[in-house]
């Protein structure tokens, strides 16, 4: 059957298989119908997240834009990061810490040698040492 013969949402089905080829890989690897992927591009959208998986990987000139970019993003990040807040948060965090440790710490039975058992005072010799 030819292309201009199709359902103009099975073209664009089409047109989203050739651009996601892992997608393909997995349909064949997997032995499942075209017509599930189908359903779920339907219901889904071609911008729903559960086809980033599948997307096509990059050329290696982008994938090293990729990774400048991904550092000047961590670089913008960090510029917005308030020092004092983070610091203020790191400490909160460490007297937490040391709090749930000291509770711990009381219910930590501590083995000590059992006390040799002595014989009572006699109370009549209140006169002897």
């Amino acid at each position: 059957m030819s292309d201009d013969k199709l359902h103009p949402s099975v073209r664009e089905f089409k047109v989203f298989m050739n651009k996601h080829p892992k997608l393909i890989e997995e349909v064949r690897k997997s032995g499942r119908g075209w017509q599930e992927y189908y359903e779920k591009w339907a219901l889904l959208g071609e911008d729903d997240p559960v086809w980033d998986s599948y997307k096509k990987e990059e050329a290696e000139g982008k994938s090293k834009e990729g990774k400048g970019e991904l550092f000047g993003q961590l670089m913008k990040l960090s510029e917005n990061v308030d020092i004092d807040k983070v610091q203020k948060q790191v400490h909160q965090l460490s007297n937490t810490i040391t709090t749930i440790q000291d509770v711990l710490g009381q219910f930590q039975t501590t083995k000590t040698p059992p006390q040799q058992f002595r014989k009572p005072n006699n109370p009549f010799n209140w006169g002897r040492d």
